[in-house]
């Protein structure tokens, strides 16, 4: 379960930016997860609530937004969202696509209490 590690690595950089805010709490935590991201929302949720207890983010809320597979065919142009794993373009039935979103992992807002 590699998404305890990436939450322990979330906290590092949740309680380094608390600190250099002089943050009372972390109220909330929005992080994006590609749908290609190899992680399990559920996963993060659970490992969140674990790290959470005991310190200034224990009243915290995570909120995960699942991106879409979104590609791009290199042969007709076309970007379009793809909602199975089958990598054919919907209009030409090309398999030469690039990857657009759907991969990512990032951190996206860390809402903060301060004084």
């Amino acid at each position: 379960m590699h998404e305890l590690s990436i939450i322990a690595s979330l906290f590092e950089i949740l309680l380094q930016k608390a600190g250099e805010q002089k943050a009372l709490k972390i109220t909330g935590v929005k992080l994006n997860v590609g749908k290609l991201s190899g992680v399990m929302p559920e996963a993060l949720e659970t490992a969140f609530e674990f790290y959470k207890k005991g310190t200034i983010a224990e009243t915290a809320e995570l909120e995960i937004e699942e991106m879409p597979l979104k590609v791009l065919c290199q042969d007709c142009g076309l970007e379009a969202l793809k909602d199975s794993y089958i990598f054919v373009c919907p209009a030409c039935g090309s398999t030469n696509l690039k990857i657009r979103q759907g991969t990512e992992l990032f951190l996206e807002k860390i809402e903060l209490e301060i004084e």
